[in-house]
């Protein structure tokens, strides 16, 4: 009975926590030749995905203008890619100015428009706006939106060309003009812009009985320094990487203190001490962070959380992006206190999210000990986002955008 009881909990299981490799049903299978997909050019002022620019599904809302005065102005990247003409008929290049995402992806559009139609390039007829020529809260003004055209300005060409920049990964697309199309992509801080949050490869993490290991080397069954809901350090098993990608290239913020230096992606959370002079703390995303806040860092001597003041920001490109869970939910790295996860700016609640995952594997190490037979938790991690990460960020799309969908027409009315 026990071994029967045993086998119905396993396929239960497997079910959560089982690798999209190692996943039965549909699926692309093994050795099955793809078909090309086929293409079909937008319709004049069809937009995609159809909701409004501004909400979760699409781009996102409005953050702020950035100015070359404003703290954020460092969140914008030259594209000085030949293959895109730029017609910065401001002559101050703006236009080449954008963020990382935006420009990863006009990137990739290139390509495709180099591909498409050869002897032809891709055109950039704005992009960044300083000047205030767009409606109010464009996203212009943040450097997430771009207008294009191909390089012989042939309008037949156009349709193509808004369905080819929705294929390169671009967060919404508008057949706004016959002159242009209108493209933009989510905030730097968003999930889909950042891939959730993450640390580079080679950030330290301190395993018990006392050594410390680089995040990439990390493995079910280390026990990681963290600390639990009421500020104690304490160690706690690592569990699983939200996200695993070993040679991927990083925007990373750098929060410094005098002692310490720790690097995140924008959208992963850190823990900032309360104005309010209660000594608790609450979540902020890694972009948010500012001089003068204060974090905490970890002392394992007396295993107690210090107080430090931020006194530099800055950002930094580096190799690998690692997403750590722990059964707590936190974890210190590079001696500072962070939490394991992003996306959503309140820790409590992604920490919630996660029970069901955390549950499951909790239970395969109950009926599979690691002294007695092979725990589920025990394979090799694929590269790339969990896909239990993947299935919340949509469900939550889907859950807040059935409540903001706009009749058709309706969510361009202020897309530039």
């Amino acid at each position: 009975m026990l071994v029967v009881t045993r086998i119905l909990l396993l396929g239960f299981i497997c079910t959560l926590v089982a690798p999209p490799g190692l996943a039965c049903g549909p699926g692309r299978g093994i050795g099955k030749r793809r078909h090309p997909k086929k293409l079909t050019p937008l319709a004049y002022k069809q937009f995609i995905p159809n909701v409004a620019e501004k909400t979760l599904g699409a781009s996102g809302r409005y953050e702020g203008k950035i100015t070359r005065n404003s703290d954020r102005f460092k969140e914008l990247t030259p594209n000085y890619n030949p293959d895109i003409i730029f017609k910065d008929e401001e002559n101050t290049g703006a236009d080449r100015l954008m963020t990382q995402r935006c420009k990863d992806k006009l990137n990739a559009l290139a390509i495709s428009v180099m591909n498409q139609w050869p002897g032809v390039k891709l055109r950039v007829t704005e992009g960044w706006d300083e000047d205030g020529h767009h409606s109010e809260e464009s996203l212009h003004y943040e450097g997430r939106a771009v207008d294009i055209t191909t390089s012989d300005r042939d309008r037949s060409k156009y349709g193509m060309l808004a369905r080819l920049a929705v294929e390169a990964g671009f967060d919404w697309v508008y057949f706004e003009s016959k002159a242009h199309i209108h493209c933009s992509v989510k905030a730097e801080n968003s999930v889909a812009a950042k891939s959730g949050g993450c640390f580079p490869g080679s950030a330290r993490v301190m395993v018990e009985p006392g050594g410390t290991k680089a995040v990439r080397e990390l493995r079910p069954g280390d026990r990681v320094l963290s600390s639990d809901p009421q500020g104690n350090l304490i160690y706690s098993d690592f569990l699983l990487f939200i996200d695993k990608e070993h040679d991927v290239k990083k925007l990373y913020y750098v929060i410094q203190t005098s002692q310490t230096r720790i690097r995140m992606t924008a959208a992963h959370l850190l823990f900032v001490a309360q104005s309010n002079g209660t000594g608790s703390f609450k979540s902020v995303f890694a972009s948010n962070v500012r001089p003068g806040d204060v974090i905490y860092s970890a002392d394992r001597r007396d295993m107690t959380l210090r107080e430090a003041m931020v006194e530099k920001v800055d950002l930094e490109e580096d190799i690998g992006a690692f997403a750590p869970v722990t059964a707590q939910g936190t974890v210190v790295i590079d001696e500072v206190l962070a939490s394991c996860y992003a996306v959503i700016e309140e820790h409590r609640w992604a920490h919630l999210a996660f029970a069901p995952l955390r549950s499951a594997i909790s239970l395969s190490s109950y009926l599979f000990p690691r002294d007695s037979s092979p725990s589920l938790e025990s394979y090799e991690q694929v590269e790339g986002i969990h896909w239990y990460s993947r299935l919340l960020y949509h469900l939550g799309t889907w859950l807040l955008d059935s409540k903001s969908l706009h009749p058709l027409g309706m969510a361009a009315t202020k897309s530039s």
